[in-house]
């Protein structure tokens, strides 16, 4: 991933959209991955009027979609017989994302100020989540 790819994907064909749905509430959130912080990232937030959420750089229990990919990938190992190439890795990727239960990712959304009080009280440092 780099910052050209992040823009031109993320930005440019999902956050942007997602921001001009929401409105000016709108605030994006992503990590302080490398190519995440890239100048040209910056300028295509601003130039879109998108917020970014400011997170402490050690706190990666505080984002849940990260909590979202461990549900997802223990998901893909469990199955048996695991993927065998690459269009069987494919149909089950799709099959389980599909199958994540909504109140599974609900939980971790509601979860955001428990959350929020122990990454404060971690001073930005790693929590329980």
């Amino acid at each position: 991933m780099t910052g050209h790819i992040y823009r031109d994907v993320i930005l440019e064909q999902h956050a942007r959209l997602f921001r001009g749905a929401m409105g000016a509430e709108f605030l994006f959130m992503d990590d302080n991955a490398g190519p995440y912080r890239a100048n040209i990232v910056d300028e295509c937030l601003q130039s879109e009027d998108i917020t970014r959420m400011d997170l402490p750089a050690y706190s990666p229990g505080l984002n849940p979609i990260e909590h979202v990919w461990d549900i997802f990938g223990r998901r893909i190992a469990a199955r048996q017989p695991p993927p065998t190439c690459l269009p069987e890795l494919r149909r089950a990727l799709l099959g389980e994302w599909c199958n994540i239960p909504q109140d599974q990712i609900d939980n971790l959304i509601l979860s955001m100020p428990r959350r929020c009080k122990a990454c404060i009280a971690s001073s930005g440092r790693d929590t329980p989540y």
